[in-house]
């Protein structure tokens, strides 16, 4: 049977953007026939706003309807499930109103501020009954999917070494303080806002390890801020996991453009390279080691779909909440919670703090 699932989309940037116009490519094209996407409804802060957002990403579906506010959508009895694209200093409110509507949700990352928001958030969604993840929209993808059953096959070996990065050239010293980017308000910088895709293959590759039976990482960060705003432009973190012997250097950028291979994992017998950009690759290569760790063979894994890969994870959503489960499997509360945890603790080393009143709870 096909569940059609229906979305109340909050806000209407860019990222709200690419999600909707995913929502409406025909789930057939990636061989998807249990699940339908129906775009319900989308809320601005202005109506104007949802109606132009509709008429330019939706081809103006006469269908959708249009709000002014957050809260109408939040009511909205034709809606199954909100997806939240607000910067994500507002997450923590946006996600509270929605699940306490009785709402399921889908929230982007970071999924918040702090370790102590989501804590709050998972307790509130418990008591409501709703489903609740983070849009780690890289983690349901076919090409991550695939370099996970390589690791798991054991023929590359025990992972060792994780390097992964994601930069971008923010051009920051020549735009205003205000953009979500280097505006401390808006939990500017590089860690927030890029950070976590350089750690979910780290939690892909080592965390989720049946070796290392789902153990923490110790984590040594370094964070470079600017004299602009008192943001981190440049941080760096290696997370040591003590039960496989591994470690993952992590790193995000601002100011520079990104390199490739953006992810590279480095195993006893072989190495897998990922191309860029790391949150929604199409390639990946595979050196397979003979004796002294001479390359013996290459392989090349190339993977296309129709559209940017954010209907991967809302595929996941609608399964999830069919089947009646509160988190995903794959990317699942723990995993969030982990993630918040290793960015507060790499802030409170590098030494930045949000302004006061920014993080709801603490």
């Amino acid at each position: 049977m096909t569940t059609v699932f229906r979305w109340g989309i909050i806000s209407t940037g860019k990222i709200a953007a690419v999600f909707v116009k995913d929502l409406r490519i025909d789930p057939k094209t990636r061989n998807v026939d249990d699940v339908v996407h129906k775009v319900a409804a989308v809320g601005s802060r202005s109506l104007e706003t949802a109606q132009q957002f509709i008429q330019s990403i939706a081809e103006g579906d006469p269908s959708i309807k249009a709000y002014g506010s957050y809260e109408e959508v939040y009511a909205d009895k034709d809606v199954d499930g909100i997806y939240i694209g607000t910067p994500h200093t507002y997450h923590y409110i946006n996600a509270l109103d929605a699940i306490r509507a009785k709402k399921h949700v889908l929230c982007e990352k970071p999924v918040t501020s702090n370790a102590a928001e989501l804590r709050a958030l998972l307790a509130a969604a418990k008591q409501s009954g709703v489903f609740f993840m983070e849009a780690m929209w890289t983690r349901f993808q076919p090409l991550p999917q695939a370099v996970i059953k390589i690791l798991e096959t054991g023929e590359l070996g025990n992972p060792v070494v994780v390097h992964a990065d994601l930069s971008g050239d923010f051009n920051i010293q020549n735009i205003p303080k205000t953009h979500r980017i280097i505006d401390p308000a808006l939990g500017g910088g590089a860690l927030l806002d890029l950070g976590p895709y350089p750690l979910v293959w780290a939690i892909m590759a080592l965390y989720e390890n049946p070796r290392n039976e789902l153990a923490a990482p110790s984590i040594s960060a370094s964070m470079l801020k600017t004299e602009l705003t008192g943001v981190d432009a440049n941080t760096s973190f290696t997370l040591t996991f003590p039960k496989i012997s591994a470690q993952a250097i992590l790193s995000c950028s601002i100011n520079i453009h990104p390199t490739s291979p953006g992810v590279t994992i480095r195993c006893e017998k072989g190495t897998i390279r990922v191309a860029v950009p790391i949150y929604c690759s199409k390639s990946f290569q595979v050196e397979y080691f003979g004796e002294q760790g001479k390359v013996v063979r290459k392989e090349e894994k190339m993977f296309d779909y129709i559209g940017h890969g954010m209907h991967f994870e809302a595929d996941e959503v609608v399964r999830c909440v069919r089947d009646g489960k509160a988190e995903s499997a794959l990317w699942g509360h723990d995993k969030s919670l982990l993630e918040m945890s290793l960015f507060d603790e790499v802030r409170k080393q590098g030494g930045y703090s949000l302004p006061p009143g920014v993080e709801k709870v603490v």
